[in-house]
Protein backbone atom coordinates (compact mmCIF):
# COMPACT_ATOMS: atom_id res chain seq x y z
CA UNK A 1 0.00 0.00 0.00
CA UNK A 2 1.14 3.58 -1.04
CA UNK A 3 1.89 5.90 1.80
CA UNK A 4 0.95 9.84 1.33
CA UNK A 5 1.10 12.98 3.04
CA UNK A 6 -1.63 16.01 2.05
CA UNK A 7 -1.31 19.06 3.98
CA UNK A 8 -4.13 21.40 4.66
CA UNK A 9 -6.39 18.12 4.73
CA UNK A 10 -9.21 19.17 7.07
CA UNK A 11 -11.11 21.22 4.30
CA UNK A 12 -11.61 22.17 0.60
CA UNK A 13 -8.98 20.63 -1.58
CA UNK A 14 -7.01 18.66 0.85
CA UNK A 15 -9.78 17.00 2.23
CA UNK A 16 -10.90 16.27 -1.07
CA UNK A 17 -7.68 14.93 -2.20
CA UNK A 18 -7.72 12.32 1.59
CA UNK A 19 -11.22 11.16 0.18
CA UNK A 20 -10.32 10.54 -2.89
CA UNK A 21 -7.13 9.02 -2.29
CA UNK A 22 -8.40 6.63 0.02
CA UNK A 23 -10.88 5.46 -1.85
CA UNK A 24 -7.74 3.88 -4.27
CA UNK A 25 -6.47 2.69 -1.43
CA UNK A 26 -3.59 4.95 -0.51
CA UNK A 27 -2.52 4.93 3.03
CA UNK A 28 -3.11 8.72 4.41
CA UNK A 29 -1.36 11.23 6.46
CA UNK A 30 -3.23 14.14 7.18
CA UNK A 31 -1.80 17.21 7.89
CA UNK A 32 -3.38 20.52 9.59
CA UNK A 33 -3.71 23.04 12.59
CA UNK A 34 -6.92 21.46 13.44
CA UNK A 35 -8.95 18.42 11.92
CA UNK A 36 -12.69 18.86 10.72
CA UNK A 37 -15.58 16.74 11.56
CA UNK A 38 -15.46 15.06 7.79
CA UNK A 39 -11.50 14.72 7.84
CA UNK A 40 -12.21 12.87 11.06
CA UNK A 41 -14.76 10.88 9.71
CA UNK A 42 -12.21 9.32 6.81
CA UNK A 43 -11.17 7.14 9.43
CA UNK A 44 -7.58 8.02 8.30
CA UNK A 45 -4.42 9.65 10.43
CA UNK A 46 -4.29 12.49 11.24
CA UNK A 47 -1.43 14.82 12.47
CA UNK A 48 -2.91 17.57 13.99
CA UNK A 49 -1.50 21.05 15.53
CA UNK A 50 0.87 21.42 12.62
CA UNK A 51 1.82 25.06 11.67
CA UNK A 52 3.38 24.25 8.86
CA UNK A 53 5.64 28.07 9.14
CA UNK A 54 6.86 26.72 12.70
CA UNK A 55 10.28 24.69 12.55
CA UNK A 56 9.87 23.24 15.88
CA UNK A 57 6.67 21.92 14.37
CA UNK A 58 8.36 20.27 10.85
CA UNK A 59 10.47 18.92 13.25
CA UNK A 60 8.43 17.15 15.14
CA UNK A 61 6.13 15.96 12.45
CA UNK A 62 9.33 14.36 11.13
CA UNK A 63 9.89 12.59 14.54
CA UNK A 64 6.66 11.56 14.81
CA UNK A 65 6.70 9.94 11.20
CA UNK A 66 9.89 7.92 12.25
CA UNK A 67 9.52 4.45 10.22
CA UNK A 68 6.96 5.99 7.54
CA UNK A 69 8.06 6.11 3.99
CA UNK A 70 6.36 8.23 1.70
CA UNK A 71 5.52 7.92 -2.06
CA UNK A 72 3.46 10.80 -2.39
CA UNK A 73 3.63 14.17 -0.01
CA UNK A 74 0.97 16.51 -1.35
CA UNK A 75 1.90 20.18 -0.48
CA UNK A 76 -1.48 21.13 -0.39
CA UNK A 77 -1.86 24.18 2.31
CA UNK A 78 -2.13 27.29 1.27
CA UNK A 79 -3.46 31.34 2.12
CA UNK A 80 -5.52 33.67 0.11
CA UNK A 81 -5.84 37.05 1.75
CA UNK A 82 -7.39 39.80 -0.34
CA UNK A 83 -4.11 42.55 -0.97
CA UNK A 84 -3.69 45.72 -3.13
CA UNK A 85 -0.87 47.74 -4.06
CA UNK A 86 -3.49 51.04 -2.51
CA UNK A 87 -3.26 49.15 0.91
CA UNK A 88 0.21 47.54 0.85
CA UNK A 89 1.29 49.47 3.87
CA UNK A 90 -1.36 48.00 6.14
CA UNK A 91 -1.35 44.87 4.52
CA UNK A 92 2.62 43.81 5.02
CA UNK A 93 1.07 40.94 7.40
CA UNK A 94 -0.95 39.24 4.92
CA UNK A 95 1.56 39.46 2.86
CA UNK A 96 3.95 37.97 4.81
CA UNK A 97 1.92 35.07 5.88
CA UNK A 98 0.86 34.44 2.16
CA UNK A 99 4.51 34.00 1.45
CA UNK A 100 5.11 31.72 4.20
CA UNK A 101 2.83 29.75 3.76
CA UNK A 102 2.13 29.32 0.29
CA UNK A 103 5.75 29.57 -1.04
CA UNK A 104 8.00 28.63 2.02
CA UNK A 105 6.33 26.12 3.69
CA UNK A 106 6.28 23.32 0.84
CA UNK A 107 9.91 23.92 0.56
CA UNK A 108 10.33 23.93 3.96
CA UNK A 109 8.25 20.43 4.69
CA UNK A 110 9.87 18.92 1.70
CA UNK A 111 13.00 19.68 3.29
CA UNK A 112 11.53 18.56 6.66
CA UNK A 113 10.55 14.90 5.27
CA UNK A 114 12.81 14.28 2.79
CA UNK A 115 14.34 11.27 4.70
CA UNK A 116 11.04 10.00 4.29
CA UNK A 117 10.62 9.96 0.76
CA UNK A 118 11.20 6.61 -1.08
CA UNK A 119 13.01 6.83 -3.98
CA UNK A 120 10.50 7.16 -6.95
CA UNK A 121 8.18 9.35 -4.59
CA UNK A 122 6.57 12.60 -5.87
CA UNK A 123 6.25 15.93 -4.40
CA UNK A 124 2.77 17.80 -5.73
CA UNK A 125 2.78 21.07 -5.17
CA UNK A 126 -0.96 22.63 -5.37
CA UNK A 127 -0.15 25.75 -7.11
CA UNK A 128 -2.57 28.18 -8.86
CA UNK A 129 -2.73 30.13 -12.80
CA UNK A 130 -2.94 33.01 -10.59
CA UNK A 131 1.14 32.71 -9.90
CA UNK A 132 1.33 32.70 -13.63
CA UNK A 133 3.43 35.58 -14.76
CA UNK A 134 2.36 34.80 -18.49
CA UNK A 135 -1.44 34.56 -17.76
CA UNK A 136 -1.76 37.81 -15.38
CA UNK A 137 -4.53 39.19 -17.44
CA UNK A 138 -6.63 40.80 -14.40
CA UNK A 139 -3.99 42.21 -11.89
CA UNK A 140 -5.16 42.34 -8.23
CA UNK A 141 -3.77 39.99 -5.39
CA UNK A 142 -0.49 40.82 -5.10
CA UNK A 143 0.39 38.76 -2.40
CA UNK A 144 -1.57 35.44 -3.67
CA UNK A 145 0.12 36.01 -6.70
CA UNK A 146 3.34 36.52 -6.20
CA UNK A 147 3.21 34.02 -3.16
CA UNK A 148 2.49 31.37 -6.19
CA UNK A 149 4.82 32.84 -8.54
CA UNK A 150 7.61 32.03 -6.08
CA UNK A 151 6.15 28.65 -5.14
CA UNK A 152 6.33 27.92 -8.88
CA UNK A 153 10.04 28.61 -8.93
CA UNK A 154 10.63 26.69 -5.75
CA UNK A 155 9.00 23.55 -7.47
CA UNK A 156 11.52 23.88 -10.54
CA UNK A 157 14.06 24.24 -7.92
CA UNK A 158 12.99 21.21 -6.00
CA UNK A 159 12.63 19.19 -9.52
CA UNK A 160 16.35 20.02 -10.67
CA UNK A 161 17.43 18.94 -7.14
CA UNK A 162 15.83 15.69 -6.61
CA UNK A 163 15.95 14.28 -9.47
CA UNK A 164 18.98 12.32 -8.97
CA UNK A 165 17.17 10.59 -6.48
CA UNK A 166 14.67 9.81 -8.34
CA UNK A 167 11.49 12.05 -6.88
CA UNK A 168 9.44 13.60 -9.34
CA UNK A 169 8.32 16.94 -8.83
CA UNK A 170 4.89 18.57 -10.15
CA UNK A 171 3.01 21.74 -9.94
CA UNK A 172 -0.17 21.38 -9.99
CA UNK A 173 -2.74 23.97 -11.02
CA UNK A 174 -6.61 22.19 -9.77
CA UNK A 175 -8.68 25.28 -11.46
CA UNK A 176 -11.15 27.48 -9.66
CA UNK A 177 -12.79 25.06 -7.34
CA UNK A 178 -15.75 25.78 -5.01
CA UNK A 179 -13.76 25.72 -1.66
CA UNK A 180 -13.86 28.08 1.76
CA UNK A 181 -10.53 29.80 0.31
CA UNK A 182 -12.85 31.42 -3.00
CA UNK A 183 -15.78 31.64 -0.41
CA UNK A 184 -17.61 28.76 -1.67
CA UNK A 185 -17.35 30.65 -5.55
CA UNK A 186 -15.98 28.66 -8.47
CA UNK A 187 -16.53 25.07 -9.67
CA UNK A 188 -18.12 21.65 -7.96
CA UNK A 189 -14.67 19.57 -6.85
Amino acid sequence: MQHVLITGANRGIGLELARQLKQVRYKIIAICRQPSDELEALGIRIESGIELTDRADLEALASRLEGTRLDLLINNAGVLRSSSMDGIEDQLDDFRLQFEVNSLAPLRLTRALLGHLNEGAKVVIITSRMGSIADNTSGGQYAYRMSKAAVNTAGVLLAHELKDRGIVVGLLHPGYVRTGMTTAKGRRM
